[in-house]
């Protein structure tokens, strides 16, 4: 047997029919709901356009970056300067850089101007002095040469170095353009093997 629950009493003077709804609460309802559609939706696919924009913007950078075939007018990223061991000192211009990678060998080229004082700095932190240059010595490849289009036959003197180091440490071969005494002109390459 089931027991049945007694039945509340209806209210005194019956149900109330529904309340019709005012024109200005229907407005404010529907405005309401327009602007919670609008952040629901409108926002997260804005902020969407914008990242695919920044997006499509850093990959065409990076394939013009990348898609450089020589040396282009830009310092090397510290990352670069810090694995390939190429510091540029301070002060320098005319700097320059471009990087080459495969499965045997990956090369950075700098070549920069700078100062007497700044390629002291430079080559104590090479690892190197300035007696270790020998005069008329150029170290850089033929190939090297050939990719980066630097041609030294103008009058020099030109003073090189190969700096050898136990891998996975760069090798460095650097050539100094002496022509200026004051401002002289400094390539290096330095190689790397993955």
């Amino acid at each position: 047997m089931t027991m049945s629950l007694p039945r509340q009493a209806a209210p005194p003077g019956g149900p109330r029919p529904p309340r019709a709804e005012d024109r200005r609460h229907r407005i404010r309802r529907r405005a309401l709901t327009l602007l919670i559609i609008v952040l629901l939706i409108g926002v997260p696919a804005g902020y969407l356009v914008i990242s695919a924009n920044q997006s499509r913007d850093s990959g065409k950078n990076k394939e013009a970056k990348y898609s450089a075939t020589g040396l282009t007018p830009t310092y090397p990223a510290k990352v670069q300067r810090r694995l390939y061991q190429v510091p540029i000192p301070h002060p320098a211009d005319r700097v320059a850089s471009y990087e080459t990678n495969n499965w045997k060998t990956s090369r950075l080229y700098v070549q920069f101007r700078t100062t007497q004082a700044g390629l002291d700095t430079f080559l104590e932190a090479v690892g190197v002095n300035r007696g270790d240059l020998k005069k008329d010595d150029i170290t850089i490849s033929a190939r090297d040469r050939q990719v980066t289009h630097w041609t030294f036959t103008e009058p020099g003197p030109w003073w090189g170095l190969t700096h050898k180091q136990k891998n996975p440490a760069p090798t460095q071969d650097v050539v100094v353009d002496m022509s200026d005494p004051v401002l002289p002109m400094v390539y290096v390459v330095s190689r790397t093997v993955p």
